[in-house]
């Protein structure tokens, strides 16, 4: 059973969308979706500097616009992706590229929704000076009192070993010199706000209102939620765990179960992919696991589709 997963905020490397333009259409319909969001996509994506593209308003858009492009390759047109992939999910921003590989978004709304969450939430991480940053090995059991004894929340439970804690500078920095027992490493990530924790409250709102434009179809293909792990079979459910979870914690470790429970056997990683497989190779032994970083890599990815797609998913799963 084969999984298509899309990366979230941090993924972004300067330039990392040239490549990708030399495929055909796919420069055109970036600019197309850079007119609909007034945002110029083909810009950030290839000339742009890593300081530019860690903007969130810039990022997420970018991210969603890569995952889709690079998704969207590997199927025929026309072609019944609910045959061939079982399940989808995204991480955090990743989540509305899922949205839209399940059918549940159309890919204009995906982009309309996405550039209104970058804007919002660039919005909330100004009122306060914030920032993330991913905790490598340590317990859960260690961790987790630890950041609360810090003020800092878990924003991320990504499992395989990492968490991402979120907190204003202060408190970040007062976790790189006072690291939890048994953590090898802090890592600060390229984001530019305290993401999915009561510092994007203010964007919760903003996206309340921005759904309530978009049609919505259920999904056709098992969607995975960052919330709980849990499959979405409803697209209103789907949308607003959509708007909620902006300010609430990524549970990856959990989606990662759900797949292990659905049977998956392989997982691709939509450009730019890399983050995702690192984590399923550890959490997930002898799943097979592909990242999409180039255009070269889409040949291998479809040998690997071949050999593990499968019907949908079972959609009433728990």
């Amino acid at each position: 059973m084969l999984v298509l997963v899309a990366p979230g905020q941090g993924a972004q490397t300067p330039g990392f969308l040239t490549p990708w333009l030399d495929l055909p259409g796919v420069e055109d319909r970036l600019r197309e979706w850079s007119a609909a969001i007034d945002l110029d996509l083909v810009h950030y994506g290839t000339k742009a500097d890593a300081e530019e593209i860690r903007d969130t308003a810039v990022a997420q858009p970018l991210l969603v616009a890569s995952a889709l492009l690079s998704a969207r390759q590997l199927f025929a047109t026309g072609e019944d992706v609910s045959r061939l992939v079982g399940a989808a999910a995204g991480h955090s921003v990743g989540e509305l590229a899922a949205a839209a590989l399940t059918g549940a978004l159309s890919d204009e709304a995906a982009m309309t929704l996405v550039r209104r969450r970058g804007l919002a939430m660039a919005e909330a991480a100004a009122t306060t000076e914030t920032g993330m940053a991913a905790l490598l090995g340590g317990d859960e059991a260690v961790v987790l009192p630890h950041l609360e004894q810090l003020g800092l929340t878990p924003a991320n439970v990504n499992g395989a070993g990492q968490i991402v804690a979120a907190g204003t500078v202060e408190q970040i920095a007062a976790l790189t010199e006072n690291k939890p027992e048994g953590t090898r490493r802090v890592v600060p990530l390229k984001v530019a706000g305290a993401f999915h924790t009561h510092h994007m409250s203010p964007a919760v709102s903003v996206l309340e209102a921005a759904v309530t434009e978009l049609p919505v179809a259920d999904p056709h293909t098992a969607y995975v939620s960052n919330r709980d792990g849990q499959v979405v079979t409803s697209g209103q459910e789907l949308l607003q765990r959509l708007v909620g979870q902006v300010a609430n914690p990524v549970r990856w470790d959990r989606c990662m179960e759900t797949f292990k429970e659905l049977g998956v056997t392989a997982l691709i990683e939509a450009a730019p992919g890399g983050t995702l497989v690192g984590l399923a190779k550890r959490a997930l032994p002898g799943v097979q696991t592909l990242a999409l970083k180039t255009p070269e890599d889409l040949d291998a990815a479809r040998t690997l589709i071949a050999e593990h797609s499968s019907p949908t998913a079972d959609l009433s799963a728990e």
